[in-house]
């Protein structure tokens, strides 16, 4: 079959069958997750046949989106199934083979955007293996028994240490510069910089070399914290994963929440969840996305909340709302505008608010925590234009004002004539540094450049409701038309940013929302969207001769030797 014809089958399955997210350890293909006490192994085997997309084989144990969304699932797994877990081996079965990373026959016949949305949640991934080590103890050892290249070299960067077997042949390499005219774009040339320290010249060398670094220079260099024999490797990475149980804050006696198959029901043009719907009009490409209050009482304590588990509102909204924006950026490319709506009370919101808050030294809460901070990530860093829409019957309180506040624009209803009908958006302790964005600030303090007086002002209007007029003065919201003047308003809005360019709007969002504090994951999101965003597309790497296209054919890439 030819490169075009595999490209226009992988196209129409792709229309004819949506990404799903959803799965578990007994649909693995590519994972084998086991625990033991407080260590858990997460084992890659990669199936060669079991793409997600026709038209490649998986060989060399490299990964596509598949793969991926099995591994995000399987942490998930280990952080709420298994909070006995301490630390994780991250490990291949293959022999002398690691991970090859991301399958370059599938990059090279993907579309720009599946490239880019792929590196995107692959990265997304790594985020939440550094996360969960930061902020719940969940400790990760790469334990690299084989070649190690790419994106391969990339998830074994997100661990918290990296052994390497020191057999005199299996090296880690990032050599997609020389042999794929690419970057090591989801957070490989960032990690070995800002992560490892990895000397600049030395990086140079490392990133420009196709063999890659082995044996103890590997140590001498940075590029991984201990090498072993192959005759004491095993023994090495258990007492290394045993070492990093001790600092470790888990719970060894905790009993772990089973994670049940989310629930949805699909039509053409809507999904919807129990806490979270999904709306779909085409004309306006705009999806609108509506989360719902508590609609029932809350647990009255944490062994209630235990019992409850995987159907406590906050981490049943969290898993909703994340499985909502997957399906929407995946499978929803032309629909550039999403509505973040809210709907229920307030209180009820609130509630669960002071839940999270009082028991967050608890496991489980610390966890959900945890969901909800990764799921607002994602949403920040989706390359969708978000406008939060308070209006009557809204909700925007605590947690879900953070929506509000997540928002490129937010368009709240004055009802000047009927005050008691009005929404009001209430602030409380989540909005003030609980749900962080990925460069570690707050979205209030990120929407006021940290600047002490409207922080001051924010802080003192917290518990109690604010008006339109009042989320004005604090500089809440964009704009707060009255009944009159709120539907053309809004639709004037939606028609303007319906007619201009989506690349040009992802540029602009992405730069607006990430104004003032840079880390490494705001550079990794913004190196992603620029750099690999425009190489991808340059006639070097997806040209008729290509580096990705011409890969394992023979022939040699032919590059335009201007530097532009």
């Amino acid at each position: 079959m030819s490169e075009s014809a595999v490209a226009a089958a992988s196209s129409t399955s792709a229309a004819q069958a949506p990404v799903d997210y959803r799965t578990d350890p007994s649909q693995y293909k590519h994972w084998k997750l086991s625990t033991d006490g407080a260590i858990a192994r997460l084992v890659l085997d990669i199936a060669e046949d079991g793409g997600l997309r026709p038209g490649y084989k998986l060989k060399l144990n490299s990964y596509d989106l598949g793969v991926d969304i099995e591994l995000h699932d399987a942490l998930n797994r280990i952080r709420f199934e298994h909070p006995e877990v301490r630390s994780v081996i991250v490990t291949s079965a293959r022999d002398r083979i690691f991970c090859s990373g991301a399958n370059i026959f599938m990059l090279g016949l993907s579309s720009h955007a599946w490239k880019v949305n792929f590196c995107k949640f692959t990265n997304e991934t790594r985020n939440g293996i550094e996360d969960s080590s930061k902020h719940s103890g969940l400790k990760f050892l790469a334990a690299v028994n084989g070649a190690c290249a790419g994106g391969g070299y990339e998830l074994a960067l997100a661990c918290d240490e990296i052994m390497l077997v020191d057999d005199r042949s299996s090296a880690v390499s990032l050599p997609e510069v020389p042999l794929l005219g690419v970057l090591p774009g989801t957070g490989g040339l960032t990690r070995v910089t800002d992560k490892r320290h990895v000397r600049h010249d030395l990086a140079d060398i490392f990133c420009t070399s196709v063999e890659g670094v082995r044996g103890q220079r590997a140590v001498e260099w940075r590029l991984v914290d201990a090498v072993a024999k192959p005759a004491q490797f095993g023994a090495a990475v258990q007492e290394r994963a045993m070492k990093l149980t001790e600092g470790s804050s888990r719970p060894a006696g905790a009993r772990g929440i089973a994670l049940p198959r989310l629930e949805r029901e699909e039509a053409a043009d809507s999904v919807r969840y129990s806490q979270v719907e999904v709306s779909v009009d085409r004309a306006r490409r705009t999806a609108t996305l509506t989360l719902k209050a508590p609609q029932s009482a809350l647990p009255a304590d944490i062994a209630a909340i235990e019992a409850a588990g995987a159907a406590w509102w906050p981490l049943a909204l969290a898993r909703e709302l994340d499985d909502a924006i997957l399906h929407l950026r995946t499978n929803e490319p032309e629909i550039g505008t999403w509505l973040l709506k809210t709907r229920g009370d307030a209180e009820a919101v609130l509630a669960a608010d002071r839940q999270l808050m009082a028991h967050q030294d608890h496991w489980l809460a610390r966890e959900t925590l945890g969901a909800l901070r990764r799921t607002f990530a994602r949403l920040d860093v989706s390359s969708r234009t978000l406008f939060a829409v308070v209006d009557e019957g809204s909700c925007f309180a605590g947690l879900f004002a953070e929506l509000a506040f997540a928002a490129d624009r937010s368009y709240m209803l004055a009802l000047p004539d009927a005050p008691e009908k009005a929404p009001k958006l209430v602030l409380d302790e989540l909005n003030f540094g609980l749900l962080p964005l990925v460069n570690g600030q707050s979205r209030l303090q990120r929407r006021f450049y940290e600047e002490a007086g409207p922080m001051e002002a924010a802080r003192s209007a917290a518990g109690r409701p604010i008006d339109a007029d009042e989320a004005m003065t604090l500089g809440l919201v964009t704009a707060a038309p009255d009944d009159i003047d709120w539907e053309d308003e809004l639709r004037i809005a939606l028609e303007e940013r319906a007619a201009m360019s989506p690349d040009a709007l992802t540029g602009l969002e992405a730069n607006l929302r990430f104004a003032s504090q840079e880390n490494m994951l705001t550079r990794i999101f913004g190196r992603l969207s620029a750099w690999q965003n425009w190489i991808f597309q340059r006639p070097n790497a997806v040209g008729e001769a290509g580096a990705l296209k011409v890969y394992g054919t023979g022939q040699k890439a032919g590059f335009d030797m201007k530097r532009v």
